[in-house]
């Protein structure tokens, strides 16, 4: 048997406000569709955060919880300029 792989992303979620929301998860599609959900009493829904605007995989979970706390501790002027590297425009990265 084969040795399992794994898979972890670090996202960062946004609104047209440009409020931003990072998370980490094994599942980003799910995730992300959790959010749009928007349940009640949520960053995401208080601030109809649904929009994937950036994210980075991993292969080891604590990588990817060791990034996703890097980031929270960024500025938002440095948040903003990683999201803007990669996607200018701040479109929607996940394609249904």
């Amino acid at each position: 048997m084969p040795p399992r792989e794994y898979h972890f992303w670090v996202y960062i979620l946004s609104n047209r406000s440009h409020i931003l929301y990072i998370g980490v998860t094994n599942n980003l599609r799910t995730r992300v569709e959790q959010h749009r959900e928007k349940p009640p009493g949520t960053h995401t829904a208080r601030y109809q955060i649904g929009r994937l605007v950036y994210y980075e995989f991993y292969k080891y979970v604590r990588s990817a919880l060791i990034r996703e706390k890097e980031l929270k501790h960024w500025t938002r002027a440095q948040k903003i300029a990683l999201i803007e590297s990669v996607n200018p425009t701040w479109e929607e990265l996940l394609i249904n």
